[in-house]
């Protein structure tokens, strides 16, 4: 292979390896985003989730994650995602425009006990900042998963927790979201089985 190949090789690892290290440089801010989490989930708590594009896709998985756990033996945690519903996607968009399809399903469905996480790679979609800022006036925990410098919404006075992937390549955004959040699903199920750590009324 010759060298500038091997340059390209070693610049395609490089390109993740930085901020998958900044996530684990994160490690304080991703555990307190879980024990806040868990906290809410032990209360009874549900975790809403959405985001544009393919952050959809991602908005989905996440909260398959927690509903449907795939390792035999951990408890399904409630979860939905705003983003399959096309009908009520669309026709909020019709009426309110596209910045409202996820606040409105937050003002309607949530309540305050609940937690919205919204994943937006860039970190300025308007429509997740817009559900964000609807969930915590409501008294929701707010969360985000973002990318960049985190942009408007990482911000935001209205996010509790913003978890930001230092990285301007989209690819490696998703790719470490992924990653981060499947750590929030192990984490959350880490104080779960914690004796003690939520008290007496842990969620069954």
């Amino acid at each position: 292979m010759d060298q500038s190949a091997l340059a390209t090789v070693g610049e395609v690892f490089a390109r993740r390896a930085r901020p998958a290290c900044g996530l684990a440089r994160d490690a304080d801010a991703v555990a307190r985003a879980c024990h806040a989490m868990a906290t809410r989930f032990h209360d009874g708590g549900r975790l809403i989730v959405f985001g544009d594009g393919e952050a959809a896709t991602d908005a989905q998985h996440i909260a398959v994650e927690f509903v449907h756990p795939v390792i035999v033996g951990k408890r399904a945690l409630p979860s939905f995602s705003l983003t399959g519903d096309v009908a009520t996607i669309t026709g909020v968009a019709a009426e309110s425009g596209f910045d409202e399809v996820f606040a409105h399903q937050i003002r309607h469905l949530a309540v305050p006990q609940d937690m919205a996480l919204g994943v937006s790679p860039h970190g300025e979609c308007r429509n997740v900042l817009r559900a964000l800022e609807t969930a915590k006036a409501m008294g929701l925990l707010t969360l985000a998963l973002t990318g960049g410098d985190g942009g408007a919404i990482a911000r935001s006075p209205s996010v509790d927790h913003a978890l930001v992937v230092r990285s301007g390549d989209p690819r490696v955004i998703k790719e470490v979201h992924v990653t981060t959040y499947h750590i929030l699903w192990e984490l959350v199920h880490v104080f779960f089985e914690q004796p003690g750590v939520l008290g007496p009324r842990v969620v069954a």
